[in-house]
C-alpha cells in the first residue's frame, strides 16, 4: 500500500492556475479562454460596463450639446466677417487680392462732349468750380499739338486712350506727348492749368481754397509751386467724381469702348448750340483756331462736290480765306454731331441712361433751373453758391470782346448776336452743312436776311431729345 503511493505520480499545479486569496483555481484551455463560473463575478463586470457605456454615452452627448453651442456663437461673426470682405479694404498679400474684381464704389466719370466755341469754357467752369469735382480742361491739346498736322479724324484713337488713363489717375500719358528732351510734365504744364481750381487749390497751392466758390486769376495761379504728376495723381484719387471737358472728340461712338468697359462708369454730357452762332464766333475768333480749323477741314470727305458760297456785293479781302476755313469745318462738325445725335435718338446698349443733351440757349436762358438738371444727372448737388455763380456769369451787362475768356456777360445777347452779323449767303451754308443736327435739336431755318435779324422772333422749338 505505501509502495502504491510512493510510485504514484506527482500532480504539478501551476502558478497562474492558483487563486491565492480564495484557493479556488480556474479551469484553462489551450485557447488561453477563461470561463467565469462564478455568476456574481459576472453580473459585476456587467455593471461595470454598464457605468462605462454610459459615462461615454454622457460625455458624447456633452460635447455634442458643446459643438452645437459653439455654432450658434460663432454664426454672427461669421456674417460679420462676410460684411468686411465687402468692404474696400483687401489684405494685398492675399493673392487672391490680384484675381479679385474690386467691390470699392466707383468712381463718377463725366465727359463733357461739345465743340469750339459752343459756350464749353462757362460749362466746364460750373464743374471746375464744385469742391467735390477733379476738373480737366482740354487735355486732348497736347496731342493735337504734337501730332500736328494729322486730321481731326486720325487723331481719335488718341484722344480716347488718353481719356482711358486719365479716368484711371494715371497722368503719366502726359509724357508721351513731352518735347523730346524736356523737362518733366508738371502740374502747370497741363493745358489750362493756371485756370483749374484743384491745380490752384491747397493742397498743391495756397492760392485758393476748393470749397470756395470764384473765378481763378491765373495770373496768381501762375505763381504756385510745380507739383510733379505724382503728387496730381494721388490728389486725383481723393476725388469720387472726375470730369473732362473736351472738343477734340467728335463723335460720341468714339467712346463706346470706355462707356462698355464696365470698371468704368462714364457718362456723357452733350453740349451744343446753334451752329450758325459757332461759325460766327470761329470767325471771331480765327486767329487762335487756325491750326485746329485746318485738322478739321483736313477730315472732310473728298469724295463730296461743295459749293463756296458767294456773296456778290462783298469784295474779297484777305481775311476769306480763314473765314472759309471757319465755315468749312462746320461741315466736318456737323457731320459727327448728326453721327451723335443718330445714336442718342436710338441707343445701343452702352448708352442708354449714360447720355445727356444741353442745349446752351436753354443753360443762359435758365441758368439754375438747367444746372440744377446738369447736376443731378451727374449725382451731383448743386449748392447756393455754385448757382448764384451760373447765375451771375450769364447776367452781366457787357460782352467779352476775349473769346476765350469766361467772364460775366449777357449771354442772352451772344447766344443770338449771329443773326447781325453773318451775312445771308454765310447763314444758308452753315445751314446747309448742319440741317440735320439743327433738325433734331430744334434751330429754325431762315429764309431771308430780314427774318435771321428780327430778334422778336426765336428760331429756338423743341429738340427730339
Amino acid at each position: 500500500m505505501r509502495s502504491k503511493q510512493y510510485h504514484q505520480p506527482l500532480k504539478l499545479t501551476a502558478p497562474w492556475e492558483k487563486d491565492a486569496g480564495f484557493g479556488r483555481k480556474l479551469k484553462t484551455y489551450r485557447n488561453h479562454t477563461k470561463i467565469i463560473a462564478q455568476p456574481g463575478i459576472v453580473m459585476k463586470v456587467l455593471r461595470r460596463k454598464r457605468i462605462v457605456l454610459f459615462m461615454a454615452y454622457f460625455l458624447l452627448l456633452l460635447f455634442t450639446m458643446l459643438n452645437l453651442a459653439n455654432y450658434k456663437w460663432t454664426k454672427v461673426p461669421q456674417q460679420c466677417n462676410h460684411q468686411l470682405r465687402s468692404t474696400t479694404y483687401q489684405s494685398r498679400s492675399d493673392i487672391r487680392y490680384l484675381y479679385r474684381p474690386s467691390l470699392a464704389k466707383k468712381r463718377q466719370l463725366i465727359y463733357v462732349l461739345t465743340t469750339w466755341r459752343s459756350g464749353s469754357s462757362f460749362f466746364g467752369e460750373l464743374f471746375n468750380q464744385n469742391p467735390e469735382v477733379f476738373f480737366l480742361y482740354e487735355p486732348m491739346w497736347h496731342i493735337w499739338q504734337k501730332l500736328y498736322p494729322g486730321d481731326a479724324a486720325s487723331l481719335q484713337g488718341a484722344a480716347r486712350d488718353m481719356l482711358s488713363s486719365l479716368y484711371r489717375c494715371d497722368l503719366s500719358v502726359f509724357q508721351l506727348y513731352n518735347s523730346p528732351g524736356g523737362k518733366n510734365f508738371t502740374s502747370l504744364g497741363l493745358f489750362g492749368a493756371t485756370l483749374n481750381k484743384v491745380v490752384c487749390s491747397y493742397p498743391l497751392c495756397s492760392a485758393y481754397r476748393k470749397e470756395v466758390v470764384g473765378m481763378v486769376d491765373d495770373k496768381l495761379c501762375k505763381k504756385c509751386p510745380p507739383q510733379s504728376l505724382r503728387l496730381l495723381e494721388e490728389e486725383c484719387l481723393k476725388y469720387g467724381t472726375i470730369v473732362i471737358k473736351g472738343v477734340r472728340i467728335l463723335d460720341v461712338n468714339v467712346l463706346a469702348p470706355l462707356m462698355e468697359d464696365p470698371s468704368l462708369d462714364l457718362k456723357v454730357i452733350h453740349l451744343v448750340r446753334d451752329p450758325r452762332a459757332v461759325a460766327n464766333s470761329r470767325i471771331k475768333s480765327r486767329h487762335g483756331l487756325i491750326r485746329e480749323n485746318l485738322q478739321v477741314v483736313r477730315s472732310r470727305d473728298p469724295k463730296l462736290r461743295r459749293i463756296p458760297f458767294v456773296d456778290p456785293s462783298h469784295k474779297a479781302n484777305k481775311k476769306d480765306g480763314a473765314d472759309y476755313h471757319s465755315i468749312g469745318a462746320m461741315e466736318v462738325i456737323c457731320d459727327r454731331t448728326s453721327r451723335t445725335l443718330r445714336t442718342a435718338l436710338n441707343p445701343p446698349s452702352w448708352l442708354k441712361g449714360k447720355y445727356m443733351a444741353v442745349r446752351y440757349e436753354d443753360l443762359v436762358d435758365s441758368p439754375v433751373k438747367t444746372l440744377r438738371s446738369i447736376y443731378r444727372f451727374s449725382n451731383l448737388t448743386a449748392n447756393r453758391d455754385i448757382e448764384s455763380f451760373a447765375l451771375n456769369m450769364t447776367s452781366g451787362s457787357s460782352s467779352s470782346s476775349k473769346p476765350f475768356i469766361v467772364s460775366s456777360r449777357n449771354a442772352t445777347q451772344a447766344a443770338t448776336a449771329w443773326r447781325t452779323v453773318l451775312s445771308i449767303q454765310q447763314i444758308k451754308q452753315v445751314e446747309d452743312y448742319c440741317h440735320h443736327a439743327m433738325s433734331v435739336l430744334g434751330y429754325e431755318r431762315v429764309r431771308t436776311s430780314g427774318e435771321a435779324k428780327d430778334l422778336s422772333k426765336s428760331l429756338l422749338t423743341y429738340s427730339k431729345l
